[in-house]
């Protein structure tokens, strides 16, 4: 494509040439650039995308877009927000792609991962060839790509998807963080259908408050349109338990279908039974009833089941296939995962890393052992350190042996971290290890029969960050080393 048609995709810009090169492809990693690159110019937080602008003609850029002059000798356009032009420009370089495909986006503080996968696996029982973004990696079909954040920047999103769209990909489903939403990296999705999971307590170091975080996860929702097209419908999936629901039904033209437990929905589940070993409830849908077998534990598995059966239901996809996916799922990495060797207790690593998700899990251990719950359990450094307390105080009133750790510590100080932990719990038994690993190691050489072992925190991620230093650390791998010296 060539620069002037790009350019058609901006109402305004500044161009301080006349010249028409050809565009072969969009960074805004300098690093990136080969010949034929438009370079795009970002301000991030620490470094300013402007200083590589020389760099990039250096290495072929043949056009600048930025939002001040920089010194080049090929064309450079002008813009008041370069990110913004970032998902327009890149939307129309990948001609559109979400517009060829069904879009399933999912956003909440907890769920959204073990949902999406849920899903992913209903369409595929379906026969469907499916796309999945998420905060573990992402997927077409078969193929397995790394990811840096939960959502993409938006020139990653449109090229992810461009190369879906050619891979014959029928719907894709991805995790929407509310960081992404605010950002504007999703604008330019068109979605199909939007998931809502739940909100609790979490990046109130980013949002600042529950309202502004509310406010963010609306946005998902008010973006579907405001249109309706009877070939192409447009559903909002919302949980009827969770109050900002009903903000969420005032903010969207979409088609509104509720799902739940407690409260009347559309997709409603009663009569639940929680074992060690799986899930059973009886679900009443609009075309009637069904007895629902599921291999995930827990009452908030529940719901992320029933916000993927009611996403895949408005799909189009059959109950029957729906319920056969969900049946055969095992389960989804670092969600609620045993971790299993010669012992004759229980290791569960789980991505819990909010207070809500935390209560959830200890909550789901408590009837499945009349022994002790150890749990370990950290809070991040360089985030909200309002949740530290919470954390703690959810540990102490679920478990009996509370251990606290680090939980990649930044550049923080673990200690005081783990300082900020204590001011939850005053007059409280629990352990202070700061060591991750000693902490696993300690819980797994003090439990006995019958025991439960709950490494909270980190689930899927395979690394610490301790400082300005990413380390090797996996949950489940250490806790598997300290099985066997014991």
């Amino acid at each position: 494509m060539d620069l002037l048609n790009l350019l058609k995709s901006l109402p305004f810009y500044e161009l301080n040439q006349d010249k028409n090169p050809m565009i072969t492809s969009i960074e805004n990693d300098h690093r990136k650039v080969k010949k034929g690159s438009l370079f795009i110019c970002i301000k991030g937080y620490t470094v300013d995308g402007h200083q590589f602008a020389k760099e990039a003609v250096n290495k072929g850029a043949v056009a600048i877009l930025a939002e001040k002059s920089v010194e080049v000798d090929v064309p450079v356009i002008l813009v008041p927000d370069t990110k913004r032009a970032m998902s327009i420009v890149a939307n129309h370089f990948y001609a559109s792609p979400t517009k060829d495909f069904r879009l399933i986006g999912i956003t909440g503080t907890n769920g959204k991962t073990t949902t999406s996968h849920l899903i992913e696996e209903m369409f595929r029982e379906a026969n469907e060839k499916t796309g999945l973004i998420g905060t573990m990696y992402m997927k077409i079909g078969e193929e397995v790509l790394k990811t840096k954040n939960t959502t993409p920047e938006s020139l990653t999103l449109q090229k992810v998807f461009h190369q879906m769209k050619e891979e014959d990909v029928s719907t894709a489903i991805m995790e929407v963080s509310s960081h992404s939403l605010i950002e504007g990296r999703v604008h330019g999705c068109d979605y199909n259908i939007a998931v809502f999971t739940n909100l609790t307590q979490d990046h109130l170091d980013y949002h600042h408050t529950m309202e502004e975080y509310r406010h963010a996860k609306s946005l998902l929702f008010s973006q579907l349109g405001n249109t309706y097209d009877v070939k192409n419908p447009k559903y909002a999936v919302l949980n009827a338990d969770d109050q900002a629901s009903q903000e969420f039904e005032k903010e969207t033209a979409a088609h509104v279908v509720t799902y739940g437990i407690e409260k009347s929905a559309q997709f409603q589940a009663r009569n639940i039974q929680l074992t060690a070993e799986g899930t059973s409830f009886e679900l009443f849908y609009p075309n009637g009833m069904e007895k629902v077998q599921t291999n995930l534990v827990g009452q908030f598995n529940v719901y992320n089941a029933l916000a993927a059966i009611a996403a895949a239901f408005v799909a189009n996809i059959d109950m029957n296939t729906i319920l056969t996916a969900l049946k055969k799922i095992k389960g989804v990495t670092g969600r609620f995962q045993l971790v299993k060797g010669t012992q004759d207790f229980a290791v569960i690593v789980d991505y819990a890393h909010t207070p809500d998700s935390l209560e959830n899990v200890l909550k789901t251990v408590r009837p499945l052992t009349d022994q002790r719950i150890f749990v370990v359990v950290g809070c991040g450094g360089d985030r909200d350190r309002t949740k530290r307390p919470l954390m703690a105080k959810v540990a102490c009133e679920y478990a009996t042996n509370p251990i606290f750790t680090s939980d990649n510590p930044r550049s923080e100080d673990p200690i005081s971290i783990l300082k900020d932990m204590e001011k939850g719990v005053p007059g409280k038994q629990y352990e202070l290890i700061a060591d991750r690993r000693d902490a696993i190691t300690h819980a797994i050489k003090e439990a006995n029969t019958g025991d439960v072992i709950v490494i909270a925190g980190k689930g899927h991620e395979t690394y610490q960050i301790l400082g300005d230093q990413v380390i090797d650390f996996d949950d489940q791998k250490v806790a598997l080393e300290a099985l066997k010296e014991r």
